[in-house]
């Protein structure tokens, strides 16, 4: 049991002295340099036929879309 306060202790000492690094760095948290479209995948599932979940978001997402785009003629 020693040994895992031991290195419980280590980690949050680590821990603790990478936090005040970054604090006194004053940067702002940054993503990856371009993710997946770095290594040529367009989308996170890069398969042909996507399941139903993935179709049934994709499908919602277009009609969104397209009611966020349409053009109400009533009003003109």
């Amino acid at each position: 049991m020693m040994i895992f306060f031991i290195t419980f202790g280590f980690f949050l000492v680590i821990g603790t002295a990478m936090a005040v690094g970054y604090i006194f760095q004053n940067k702002t948290l940054a993503g990856s340099c371009g993710g997946l479209a770095s290594v040529g995948i367009g989308k996170e599932c890069n398969c042909d036929n996507p399941c139903e979940k993935r179709q049934a978001r994709e499908k919602k997402a277009a009609l969104e879309l397209n009611l966020q785009n349409r053009i109400d003629v009533t009003n003109l």
